[in-house]
Protein backbone atom coordinates (compact mmCIF):
# COMPACT_ATOMS: atom_id res chain seq x y z
CA UNK A 1 0.00 0.00 0.00
CA UNK A 2 2.72 2.54 1.01
CA UNK A 3 4.92 1.58 -2.05
CA UNK A 4 2.10 2.08 -4.48
CA UNK A 5 1.59 5.36 -2.73
CA UNK A 6 4.49 6.25 -2.95
CA UNK A 7 4.61 5.31 -6.55
CA UNK A 8 1.00 7.45 -7.33
CA UNK A 9 3.51 10.70 -5.67
CA UNK A 10 6.50 10.29 -7.73
CA UNK A 11 4.28 10.21 -10.85
CA UNK A 12 2.14 13.16 -9.73
CA UNK A 13 5.54 14.85 -9.41
CA UNK A 14 7.02 13.78 -13.01
CA UNK A 15 3.59 14.94 -14.68
CA UNK A 16 3.80 18.52 -12.55
CA UNK A 17 7.22 18.49 -13.51
CA UNK A 18 6.49 18.06 -17.09
CA UNK A 19 3.29 20.58 -17.35
CA UNK A 20 5.50 22.96 -15.96
CA UNK A 21 8.24 23.01 -18.67
CA UNK A 22 5.38 22.94 -21.34
CA UNK A 23 4.11 26.29 -20.28
CA UNK A 24 7.57 27.59 -19.75
CA UNK A 25 8.58 26.31 -23.61
CA UNK A 26 5.06 27.10 -25.33
CA UNK A 27 5.16 30.45 -23.40
CA UNK A 28 8.86 32.00 -23.53
CA UNK A 29 7.16 34.98 -25.67
CA UNK A 30 5.74 36.01 -22.48
CA UNK A 31 7.68 34.34 -19.82
CA UNK A 32 11.36 35.72 -21.41
CA UNK A 33 10.63 39.65 -20.59
CA UNK A 34 9.00 38.90 -17.59
CA UNK A 35 11.82 36.92 -16.55
CA UNK A 36 14.57 39.85 -17.45
CA UNK A 37 12.26 42.43 -15.94
CA UNK A 38 12.17 40.49 -12.37
CA UNK A 39 15.69 40.17 -12.37
CA UNK A 40 16.41 44.00 -12.94
CA UNK A 41 13.38 44.58 -10.37
CA UNK A 42 15.58 42.64 -7.45
CA UNK A 43 18.54 44.90 -8.52
CA UNK A 44 16.81 48.23 -8.20
CA UNK A 45 14.47 46.94 -5.79
CA UNK A 46 17.41 48.61 -2.48
CA UNK A 47 18.15 51.27 -4.52
CA UNK A 48 14.19 52.32 -4.70
CA UNK A 49 13.82 51.52 -1.29
CA UNK A 50 16.80 53.73 -0.49
CA UNK A 51 15.71 56.87 -2.49
CA UNK A 52 12.17 56.06 -1.04
CA UNK A 53 13.39 57.00 2.53
CA UNK A 54 15.02 59.97 0.65
CA UNK A 55 11.58 61.10 0.92
CA UNK A 56 10.72 60.07 -3.02
CA UNK A 57 7.91 58.97 -4.59
CA UNK A 58 8.12 55.05 -5.21
CA UNK A 59 6.98 56.51 -8.39
CA UNK A 60 10.24 58.94 -9.21
CA UNK A 61 12.45 56.47 -7.20
CA UNK A 62 11.33 53.51 -10.01
CA UNK A 63 11.58 56.11 -12.69
CA UNK A 64 14.99 57.06 -11.68
CA UNK A 65 16.33 54.03 -11.19
CA UNK A 66 15.36 52.73 -14.16
CA UNK A 67 16.40 55.47 -16.06
CA UNK A 68 19.65 55.52 -14.57
CA UNK A 69 20.62 51.73 -15.31
CA UNK A 70 18.92 52.38 -18.96
CA UNK A 71 21.37 55.18 -19.62
CA UNK A 72 24.65 53.03 -18.37
CA UNK A 73 23.44 49.92 -20.71
CA UNK A 74 22.85 52.21 -23.52
CA UNK A 75 26.61 54.16 -22.72
CA UNK A 76 28.15 50.17 -23.00
CA UNK A 77 26.36 49.58 -26.39
CA UNK A 78 27.73 52.71 -27.59
CA UNK A 79 31.71 52.13 -26.62
CA UNK A 80 30.79 48.31 -28.05
CA UNK A 81 29.57 49.75 -31.30
CA UNK A 82 32.05 52.42 -32.02
CA UNK A 83 34.69 50.11 -31.05
CA UNK A 84 32.61 47.18 -34.11
CA UNK A 85 32.44 50.11 -36.44
CA UNK A 86 36.26 51.01 -36.00
CA UNK A 87 36.37 47.42 -36.78
CA UNK A 88 34.55 47.47 -39.81
CA UNK A 89 35.93 49.40 -41.14
CA UNK A 90 39.33 47.43 -41.17
CA UNK A 91 37.70 44.49 -42.61
CA UNK A 92 38.65 45.43 -46.49
CA UNK A 93 42.42 44.79 -45.25
CA UNK A 94 41.98 42.03 -43.00
CA UNK A 95 39.71 40.53 -45.47
CA UNK A 96 42.63 40.63 -48.22
CA UNK A 97 45.13 38.81 -45.42
CA UNK A 98 42.68 36.22 -45.14
CA UNK A 99 42.74 35.43 -49.10
CA UNK A 100 46.74 35.87 -48.65
CA UNK A 101 46.36 32.78 -45.46
CA UNK A 102 43.99 31.17 -47.60
CA UNK A 103 46.14 31.02 -50.66
CA UNK A 104 49.07 29.99 -48.34
CA UNK A 105 46.87 26.94 -46.51
CA UNK A 106 45.62 26.14 -49.93
CA UNK A 107 49.47 25.90 -51.39
CA UNK A 108 50.30 23.46 -48.18
CA UNK A 109 47.25 21.39 -48.70
CA UNK A 110 48.64 20.95 -52.54
CA UNK A 111 52.00 20.15 -51.16
CA UNK A 112 51.04 17.75 -48.50
CA UNK A 113 48.03 16.02 -49.88
CA UNK A 114 48.34 16.15 -53.62
CA UNK A 115 44.73 18.00 -54.01
CA UNK A 116 44.77 20.93 -56.84
CA UNK A 117 44.01 24.40 -56.64
CA UNK A 118 41.57 23.70 -58.75
CA UNK A 119 39.50 21.08 -56.64
CA UNK A 120 40.17 23.02 -53.48
CA UNK A 121 38.40 26.47 -55.35
CA UNK A 122 35.17 23.61 -56.65
CA UNK A 123 34.82 22.21 -53.38
CA UNK A 124 34.63 26.17 -51.59
CA UNK A 125 32.59 26.94 -54.72
CA UNK A 126 30.01 24.02 -53.81
CA UNK A 127 29.96 25.04 -50.37
CA UNK A 128 29.45 28.51 -51.30
CA UNK A 129 26.23 27.39 -53.34
CA UNK A 130 24.70 24.99 -50.66
CA UNK A 131 24.98 27.53 -47.93
CA UNK A 132 23.83 30.40 -49.69
CA UNK A 133 19.75 29.76 -48.83
CA UNK A 134 21.44 29.33 -44.99
CA UNK A 135 23.26 32.52 -45.41
CA UNK A 136 19.87 34.11 -46.56
CA UNK A 137 18.29 32.23 -43.57
CA UNK A 138 20.57 33.27 -41.09
CA UNK A 139 19.88 37.23 -42.44
CA UNK A 140 16.06 36.78 -42.51
CA UNK A 141 16.60 34.96 -38.53
CA UNK A 142 18.75 38.15 -37.41
CA UNK A 143 16.52 40.30 -38.61
CA UNK A 144 13.34 39.08 -36.95
CA UNK A 145 15.61 38.88 -33.64
CA UNK A 146 16.43 42.47 -33.68
CA UNK A 147 12.46 42.88 -34.17
CA UNK A 148 12.19 40.76 -30.80
CA UNK A 149 14.98 42.76 -29.14
CA UNK A 150 13.30 46.05 -30.27
CA UNK A 151 10.07 44.79 -28.97
CA UNK A 152 11.45 43.06 -25.51
CA UNK A 153 13.69 46.83 -24.99
CA UNK A 154 10.46 48.59 -24.39
CA UNK A 155 8.50 45.77 -22.61
CA UNK A 156 11.31 45.06 -20.24
CA UNK A 157 11.16 48.10 -18.75
CA UNK A 158 7.27 48.62 -18.24
CA UNK A 159 7.28 45.13 -16.43
CA UNK A 160 10.13 46.04 -14.59
CA UNK A 161 8.43 49.65 -13.21
CA UNK A 162 4.94 47.54 -12.78
CA UNK A 163 6.68 44.91 -10.23
CA UNK A 164 8.58 47.29 -8.51
CA UNK A 165 5.27 49.41 -8.15
CA UNK A 166 3.18 46.67 -7.19
CA UNK A 167 5.66 44.89 -5.29
CA UNK A 168 3.34 44.82 -1.79
CA UNK A 169 0.46 43.56 -3.25
CA UNK A 170 2.43 40.99 -5.58
CA UNK A 171 4.08 39.80 -2.47
CA UNK A 172 1.04 40.12 0.09
CA UNK A 173 -0.62 37.54 -3.12
CA UNK A 174 2.28 35.15 -2.74
CA UNK A 175 1.75 34.79 1.09
CA UNK A 176 -1.59 33.18 0.53
CA UNK A 177 0.14 30.43 -1.29
CA UNK A 178 1.73 29.37 2.18
CA UNK A 179 0.14 28.70 5.43
CA UNK A 180 -0.11 31.43 7.89
CA UNK A 181 2.14 29.81 10.26
CA UNK A 182 4.98 30.22 7.34
CA UNK A 183 3.97 33.23 6.04
CA UNK A 184 6.37 35.07 8.55
CA UNK A 185 9.53 33.03 7.91
CA UNK A 186 8.83 34.01 3.69
CA UNK A 187 8.66 37.16 4.16
CA UNK A 188 12.47 37.12 6.06
CA UNK A 189 13.52 34.48 3.04
CA UNK A 190 12.47 36.66 0.47
CA UNK A 191 13.99 39.98 1.96
CA UNK A 192 17.22 37.81 2.88
CA UNK A 193 17.61 36.73 -1.20
CA UNK A 194 16.41 39.84 -2.85
CA UNK A 195 19.34 41.79 -0.19
CA UNK A 196 21.86 38.69 -1.44
CA UNK A 197 20.96 38.61 -5.10
CA UNK A 198 21.44 42.45 -4.88
CA UNK A 199 25.03 42.50 -3.37
CA UNK A 200 25.94 38.99 -6.14
CA UNK A 201 24.54 41.23 -9.21
CA UNK A 202 26.85 44.16 -7.96
CA UNK A 203 30.03 42.04 -7.48
CA UNK A 204 29.23 40.67 -10.71
CA UNK A 205 29.32 44.10 -12.25
CA UNK A 206 32.97 44.98 -10.41
CA UNK A 207 34.09 41.64 -11.82
CA UNK A 208 32.91 42.09 -15.06
CA UNK A 209 34.97 45.34 -15.63
CA UNK A 210 38.25 44.46 -14.05
CA UNK A 211 37.83 40.91 -16.32
CA UNK A 212 37.14 43.23 -19.17
CA UNK A 213 40.19 46.01 -18.35
CA UNK A 214 42.89 43.36 -17.84
CA UNK A 215 41.38 41.40 -21.16
CA UNK A 216 41.72 44.81 -23.33
CA UNK A 217 45.37 45.75 -21.65
CA UNK A 218 46.25 41.99 -22.55
CA UNK A 219 45.05 42.26 -26.13
CA UNK A 220 46.75 45.78 -26.39
CA UNK A 221 50.00 44.95 -25.08
CA UNK A 222 50.12 41.72 -27.53
CA UNK A 223 49.51 43.89 -30.28
CA UNK A 224 45.75 43.08 -31.42
CA UNK A 225 43.63 45.31 -33.14
CA UNK A 226 40.76 46.28 -31.32
CA UNK A 227 41.46 45.43 -28.04
CA UNK A 228 38.81 47.03 -26.05
CA UNK A 229 36.19 45.15 -27.90
CA UNK A 230 37.52 42.10 -27.61
CA UNK A 231 38.25 42.19 -24.11
CA UNK A 232 34.43 43.36 -23.29
CA UNK A 233 32.94 41.37 -25.26
CA UNK A 234 35.05 38.19 -23.79
CA UNK A 235 34.58 39.44 -20.52
CA UNK A 236 30.28 40.12 -21.06
CA UNK A 237 30.60 35.83 -22.36
CA UNK A 238 31.58 35.49 -19.40
CA UNK A 239 27.40 35.57 -18.08
CA UNK A 240 27.54 32.08 -19.61
CA UNK A 241 29.54 29.81 -17.84
CA UNK A 242 32.15 27.65 -19.46
CA UNK A 243 30.63 28.27 -23.08
CA UNK A 244 30.69 31.81 -22.98
CA UNK A 245 34.50 32.42 -22.87
CA UNK A 246 35.21 30.09 -25.75
CA UNK A 247 32.72 32.06 -27.88
CA UNK A 248 34.50 34.99 -26.70
CA UNK A 249 37.80 33.84 -27.15
CA UNK A 250 37.31 32.97 -31.12
CA UNK A 251 37.08 36.40 -32.60
CA UNK A 252 40.57 37.72 -31.01
CA UNK A 253 42.22 34.48 -32.13
CA UNK A 254 40.53 34.50 -35.54
CA UNK A 255 41.92 38.52 -36.13
CA UNK A 256 45.18 37.74 -34.39
CA UNK A 257 45.93 34.49 -36.93
CA UNK A 258 44.97 36.79 -40.17
CA UNK A 259 46.84 40.02 -38.70
CA UNK A 260 50.37 38.62 -38.06
CA UNK A 261 50.62 35.26 -39.80
CA UNK A 262 51.97 33.03 -36.79
CA UNK A 263 50.78 31.29 -34.57
CA UNK A 264 52.28 32.55 -31.58
CA UNK A 265 50.30 35.52 -31.68
CA UNK A 266 46.62 33.40 -31.19
CA UNK A 267 48.68 31.35 -28.82
CA UNK A 268 49.13 34.37 -27.11
CA UNK A 269 45.30 35.31 -27.11
CA UNK A 270 44.71 31.80 -25.45
CA UNK A 271 47.36 32.24 -22.77
CA UNK A 272 45.91 36.28 -21.79
CA UNK A 273 42.48 34.88 -21.51
CA UNK A 274 43.11 31.63 -19.61
CA UNK A 275 45.70 33.74 -16.68
CA UNK A 276 42.44 36.17 -16.79
CA UNK A 277 40.18 33.84 -16.40
CA UNK A 278 42.61 32.05 -13.54
CA UNK A 279 42.88 35.50 -11.71
CA UNK A 280 39.04 35.70 -12.05
CA UNK A 281 38.51 32.77 -10.74
CA UNK A 282 41.01 32.76 -7.69
CA UNK A 283 41.42 36.48 -6.89
CA UNK A 284 39.19 38.30 -8.08
CA UNK A 285 35.70 36.99 -7.88
CA UNK A 286 36.60 36.12 -4.33
CA UNK A 287 37.34 39.74 -3.31
CA UNK A 288 34.45 40.93 -5.34
CA UNK A 289 31.85 38.43 -4.50
CA UNK A 290 32.44 37.54 -0.70
CA UNK A 291 28.87 35.79 -0.61
CA UNK A 292 29.89 33.58 -3.35
CA UNK A 293 26.82 30.88 -4.83
CA UNK A 294 28.53 27.83 -4.85
CA UNK A 295 26.41 25.60 -7.59
CA UNK A 296 27.86 22.55 -8.40
CA UNK A 297 29.41 22.74 -12.29
CA UNK A 298 26.96 19.47 -13.09
CA UNK A 299 23.84 21.04 -12.38
CA UNK A 300 25.01 24.23 -13.71
CA UNK A 301 25.92 22.75 -17.17
CA UNK A 302 22.70 20.69 -17.51
CA UNK A 303 20.74 24.16 -16.68
CA UNK A 304 22.40 26.00 -19.18
CA UNK A 305 21.35 23.29 -21.51
CA UNK A 306 18.00 22.96 -20.61
CA UNK A 307 17.78 26.92 -20.54
CA UNK A 308 19.27 26.56 -24.60
CA UNK A 309 16.42 24.11 -25.09
CA UNK A 310 13.42 25.60 -23.62
CA UNK A 311 14.21 29.61 -23.84
CA UNK A 312 16.71 29.62 -26.67
CA UNK A 313 20.01 32.06 -25.74
CA UNK A 314 18.05 33.61 -23.16
CA UNK A 315 17.40 30.77 -21.49
CA UNK A 316 20.88 30.09 -21.18
CA UNK A 317 21.62 33.65 -19.64
CA UNK A 318 18.47 33.37 -17.42
CA UNK A 319 17.91 30.16 -16.58
CA UNK A 320 21.60 30.93 -13.98
CA UNK A 321 21.02 33.54 -11.64
CA UNK A 322 17.20 31.92 -11.22
CA UNK A 323 19.71 28.85 -10.20
CA UNK A 324 21.58 30.99 -7.85
CA UNK A 325 17.83 32.24 -6.49
CA UNK A 326 16.47 29.36 -5.90
CA UNK A 327 20.18 28.14 -4.10
CA UNK A 328 19.49 31.44 -1.79
CA UNK A 329 16.37 30.42 -0.92
CA UNK A 330 16.80 26.90 -0.08
CA UNK A 331 19.96 27.63 2.10
CA UNK A 332 17.85 29.16 3.94
CA UNK A 333 14.20 26.72 3.81
CA UNK A 334 14.44 23.73 6.09
CA UNK A 335 11.56 22.22 4.12
CA UNK A 336 14.43 22.87 1.08
CA UNK A 337 17.05 21.21 2.32
CA UNK A 338 17.16 18.50 -0.78
CA UNK A 339 17.50 21.68 -3.02
CA UNK A 340 20.33 22.78 -0.89
CA UNK A 341 22.09 19.60 -1.20
CA UNK A 342 21.51 18.63 -4.92
CA UNK A 343 23.01 22.46 -5.96
CA UNK A 344 25.47 22.99 -3.31
CA UNK A 345 29.54 22.06 -3.40
CA UNK A 346 31.62 19.79 -1.35
CA UNK A 347 33.75 22.47 -0.35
Amino acid sequence: MIDRSNNSLKLKYAQDALVILLILYFGRGLFVPLSFALLISFILYPVCCWLERKRLSRVGAIAISLVTLMLLSLALVYLLLTQLVSFMTEWPRLQSQLIDSFSTFSTYVTNQFGVSQMEQKQWFNDFLNNSGGDAIQLVQQTLSASAVSLVLAVLIPIYAYLILYYRHRLVDALYYLFPEEGRENLRVILQQSIGSYYNFIKGMVIVYLIVGALNSLGLFFLGIPHALLFGYTASILTIIPYIGIMMGALLPISVAWVTYQSALYPLGVVVIFAVVQYLEANVIFPWAVSDRLKINTLVTIVVIIGGGIIWGAAGMILFIPFLGILKLIADRSPGMKFWSVLLGTDS
